[in-house]
């Protein structure tokens, strides 16, 4: 590299809209893949990365986002995410961003320029107000035909839990086998069962969202995984 070469800095901001998916790493995982695809791609400096667990509808009270902007600010970097979505559905706080003076790239779409990104945002403002309408109008129409919305919902709840629950027991077996195999994350869990050739429980390949789903109903997955690694006291 010359003296002369510019580098490009990259500060990363990732999203999770709920503390579970923040903790389990699902979410998380599929954006810091993105970006750092991205970055593979488009060498540079990645300086820092920061983690936000937040609704997408709450668009102001960003500590890490604000601190990540404030980063790229100090250090003329690019703000990157997976994306769009990632920072806003919210036309208004996009805005704000793009005349913010920090410049920022999708790693789905990088070559979306401003005015894209400030379209693009319309939509997905208008998508979430008109899914909000559709389910209000369901919701009073379920409620004028005499349905009580509150006990309906919890008993498909239950119904749905308890077919999950049957389908994870259902591959209690071969799982046992993958960690007495030497399984000791959901990773290699999840890579032993596709080598398998099981179909996972929507009748595909096994990921780790679904592979985690299910070991936690077996019992949790911290909790099997560590006994597959305790040796049995006899």
């Amino acid at each position: 590299m010359t003296p002369n070469t510019h580098v490009v800095r990259y500060v990363a901001y990732y999203r999770v809209s709920t503390q579970k998916q923040g903790e389990s790493g699902l979410g998380l995982e599929a954006q810091q893949t993105a970006v750092k695809r991205h970055l593979q791609g488009n060498p540079g400096e990645l300086l820092a990365e920061f983690t936000e667990t937040e609704s997408g509808k709450q668009a102001r009270n960003r500590p890490s986002l604000l601190q990540a902007l404030e980063l790229c600010r100090r250090r003329h970097a690019t703000l990157i995410i997976a994306k769009l979505d990632r920072l806003a559905r919210n036309v208004h706080f996009i805005s704000g961003l793009l005349e913010s003076g920090v410049h920022f790239i999708a790693s789905d779409q990088p070559t979306k320029d401003r005015f894209m990104l400030h379209v693009q945002a319309a939509f997905a403002e208008e998508e979430a107000r008109r899914i909000s309408i559709r389910t209000k109008e369901a919701l009073a129409a379920a409620k004028r035909r005499g349905v009580v919305i509150g006990e309906t919902g919890r008993a498909l709840a239950r119904r749905h839990q308890e077919a999950a629950q049957c389908r994870a027991h259902s591959y209690r077996a071969i799982i046992m086998e993958a960690l007495r195999t030497g399984a000791k994350t959901t990773r290699q869990v999840r890579d032993y069962l596709n080598d398998q050739r099981l179909s996972g429980p929507g009748g595909g390949r096994w990921h780790l969202p679904n592979t985690y789903r299910t070991l936690q109903r077996l019992g949790g997955a911290k909790a099997l995984l560590w006994s597959a690694q305790t040796p049995s006291v006899s």
